[in-house]
C-alpha cells in the first residue's frame, strides 16, 4: 500500500519544487525587467537640447545651470509635451556640427540657417524674435545699407556665425574685421575706436549696455530673425518631437503660460544684405 503512494507523494514535491523555482525567478527576474523597461521609456522620453551664450535668451548662469527666457519656455513646453530634458552647452559651431550628426536632438536657435537647411526642421511655432543689429557710437552714420562697412572695422563676437554672414564679411577685401570674446568686450571695443561697427545682436547688448557709462552708442537694425527649436534630422523622431512641441505651446499659450503664440513674421534685411543669407 505505502509502495503505491510513493510516486504520488513524489510528483507532488516535484511539483512544489518547480512552484517554488518559478517563485524565486519571478521574484528575481521581474523587478528588474521592469526596471529596464521603465530605464528605457525615460531615455525614449529624455531630449538632448543645446543651448548657447546668448543672454537674456539663453545663457549659463553662476550656478552653472541654463537659464533665460528661451530656456523658461522651453522647459515648460518639454513637460506640457511628456518630455524630459537633457541641456548640454555648446559653442555655436559645435552645436551646429552635433545637430548635424545627431549627438543632440534640438537646439534653441534661429530659422534660416543657410548650414543647417538640410539637417533640421524648423517649429512651426517662434516663441521669441530676435534681431541683428549694427552698434556704433554718436557721430558715425547709420547702417542703412551694407556699402556703410566698407572701408571700416567691422566687431564681430567669437564664436558666432551670424547665420553664415560672418564668412561674407570676411571675404569682403575692403571689410576689416576685428573679434571680441564677449558682449561687453566689443561694446568696450567699441568705445576704444578698435573698430567702427560692432554687428551684435539685440537681447545680448541691451542686457549689457550701462546708461550712464554707454550713452553715445547708438544702434541701427540690420536683420530681424525668428527664434524657434531646431530638430536634428538625425534623429528619426525629429518630425514626432515638432509637432509635439508645436501641439504643447499652442495649449500653453490658450492658458497664457507662455506667450502668445507669433507665426513666423516677414523678416527685415537692410539694403544691400547678400542675398544668400537672408
Amino acid at each position: 500500500m505505502r509502495s503505491c503512494q510513493q510516486p504520488q507523494s513524489i510528483l507532488s514535491r516535484a511539483c512544489l519544487m518547480a512552484l517554488f523555482l518559478v517563485l524565486v525567478f519571478f521574484y528575481l527576474f521581474y523587478p528588474t525587467a521592469v526596471r529596464a523597461s521603465e530605464a528605457e521609456a525615460i531615455v525614449d522620453k529624455t531630449i538632448r537640447v543645446a543651448y548657447v551664450e546668448f543672454p537674456p535668451v539663453t545663457y549659463r548662469d553662476d550656478r552653472g545651470e541654463p537659464a533665460g527666457e528661451f530656456v523658461d519656455i522651453t522647459r515648460k513646453v518639454a513637460a506640457e509635451a511628456g518630455y524630459q530634458l537633457e541641456f548640454i552647452y555648446l559653442p555655436v559651431a559645435r552645436t551646429y556640427l552635433y545637430l548635424k550628426n545627431g549627438t543632440i536632438d534640438l537646439w534653441m536657435g534661429l530659422t534660416d540657417i543657410p548650414a543647417l537647411k538640410d539637417d533640421i526642421l524648423e517649429s512651426w511655432i517662434s516663441p521669441i524674435p530676435v534681431e541683428l543689429s549694427a552698434w556704433y557710437l554718436e557721430g558715425l552714420p547709420p547702417v542703412d545699407h551694407m556699402d556703410r562697412l566698407r572701408n571700416k572695422t567691422v566687431i564681430l563676437i567669437g564664436g558666432y556665425t551670424y547665420a553664415g554672414l560672418r564668412d561674407w564679411l570676411t571675404s569682403q577685401p575692403d571689410i576689416q574685421i576685428t573679434e571680441a570674446p564677449n558682449h561687453r568686450s566689443g561694446l568696450n571695443m567699441l568705445k576704444r575706436h578698435r573698430g567702427d561697427y560692432l554687428l551684435d545682436y539685440r537681447q545680448p547688448v541691451q542686457e549689457t549696455l550701462s546708461r550712464t557709462t554707454d550713452a553715445e552708442i547708438r544702434e541701427s537694425e540690420m536683420r530681424s530673425r525668428n527664434g524657434a527649436w531646431l530638430f536634428s534630422l538625425a534623429n528619426p523622431r525629429a518630425a514626432i518631437l515638432r509637432e509635439a512641441f508645436d501641439d504643447a505651446y499652442l495649449r500653453l499659450a490658450e492658458k497664457g503660460e507662455v506667450p502668445p503664440v507669433r507665426r513666423f513674421q516677414k523678416t527685415y534685411v537692410v539694403p544691400g544684405f547678400p542675398e544668400q543669407y537672408r
